[in-house]
């Protein structure tokens, strides 16, 4: 017997199978469990309200170099087969089509991409003119992109779903706080317009952010930003001013309230540890503490760069120290280090305290952590 789904409308299978870093190493098995999936959907009785689709990076397509323009999108020439058959067995079974688009990566990955064309509110981005039709942000263009692709193989009509959107705030020189506010606020004001794009003018655009909350063991193969996509930081506090109605409104999430943090000590380098063992000893230490926690912050460009080696030193200690929940045996790296109640944030850089945690129960500050990004997750829903 399987039980009645009722919160549900699509089953992701796999998240970017494609990605040109991957060298294809999923082209013959996302098909087939594809299939299976929407297969198993339609046994259980419920695949005429619940649909199977495989969240795609939008790099499985593209225009061509001689011809830069939406209109001559095309899915990329490696896997444009099994693309056909995914997007044939999609249409036959009345699934969407889901891609992810990140207007930060376009900036990410290309020095030469104009910034303000990353956003929505046209301050001076040069527009890209597609035969008569006018593109003043990579987003509507790049979902143009994917149109193209679509009609080019038969299915121009097919519904196309952005499974996720958002803009990260550490770990890289564009990766910022007013960057992402900037972003969500003109992002937002796009959808409550309720206008599709060039395109597809009358379809209504589905759109679902990503993230909720930073994730701070996330691979950073791709980049240290990739610690950093959360509209909350790690303990539940809204990063910036968000208003999910796209009225423009100076108005935040809906915050954690009554989450207890372990106790405000911080973990830093020893004044009076020695030249010597500073000379020999520090480089190696903190590479240790920047394997087991997170130091993103201190990269090029990020919220914590720029400090002096003290302070490089002092936070990842101290990151180390608050992941191994304030351990005494965590801040002393053979002496270069120790604890201290004296916080060593900075105007730009905070030096984080661990939330409070138990093994025996669900502790009060990660259970107001949970509520709170549940309230957020029914404030998303109610708008969407």
């Amino acid at each position: 017997m399987v039980p009645e789904l009722l919160c549900c409308r699509y089953v992701a299978v796999g998240n970017e199978p494609f990605l040109a870093a991957y060298n294809g190493k999923f082209i013959k098995v996302t098909l087939p469990a594809l299939e299976n999936i929407q297969n198993a959907l339609n046994d259980a009785g419920v695949g005429d309200r619940i649909k199977a689709t495989v969240p795609l990076n939008a790099d499985v397509y593209n225009s061509p170099a001689k011809n830069p323009v939406p209109s001559a999108g095309r899915f990329r020439n490696e896997i444009s087969g099994v693309m056909t058959d995914i997007v044939k067995f999609l249409a036959k079974n009345k699934a969407p089509f889901t891609v992810n688009i990140y207007p930060f990566l376009s900036l990410y990955l290309n020095d030469n991409f104009p910034l303000d064309f990353a956003f929505f509110d046209g301050k001076s981005a040069t527009p890209v003119n597609d035969n008569g039709v006018i593109y003043t942000n990579v987003f509507e263009a790049n979902f143009d992109t994917l149109v193209a692709a679509l009609v080019a193989i038969g299915h121009g009509d097919m519904p196309i779903i952005v499974g996720e959107v958002g803009w990260p705030t550490d770990g890289d020189r564009r990766a910022k706080a007013s960057y992402a506010q900037r972003f969500y606020d003109g992002l937002l004001k796009r959808l409550a317009s309720n206008r599709g794009t060039p395109a597809r003018p009358s379809q209504r655009l589905e759109v679902y952010l990503f993230g909720l909350v930073d994730e701070d063991q996330k691979s950073v193969q791709p980049g240290s930003f990739e610690r950093h996509w959360g509209i909350f930081r790690y303990d539940g506090q809204p990063k910036f001013a968000m208003d999910l109605s796209g009225q423009g409104r100076n108005t935040t999430l809906v915050p954690a309230k009554g989450v207890r943090y372990l106790s405000r000590t911080w973990c830093a380098l020893n004044p009076k540890a020695s030249r010597n063992d500073l000379g020999k000893l520090l480089g190696a230490k903190i590479d240790y503490a920047c394997t087991n926690a997170d130091c993103t912050p201190l990269g090029y460009g990020s919220t914590c760069n720029g400090m002096d080696v003290k302070g490089n030193a002092s936070y990842a200690f101290n990151a180390y120290y608050q992941a191994q929940s304030q351990k005494d045996e965590a801040c002393d790296f053979q002496g270069l280090a120790l604890p201290t109640e004296t916080d060593p944030s900075t105007a730009a850089c905070n030096f984080t305290i661990q939330i409070a945690t138990s093994t025996a129960a669900p502790p009060l500050g990660m259970a107001a952590l949970a509520a709170a990004l549940v309230v957020a997750l029914l404030q998303l829903l109610l708008w969407w």
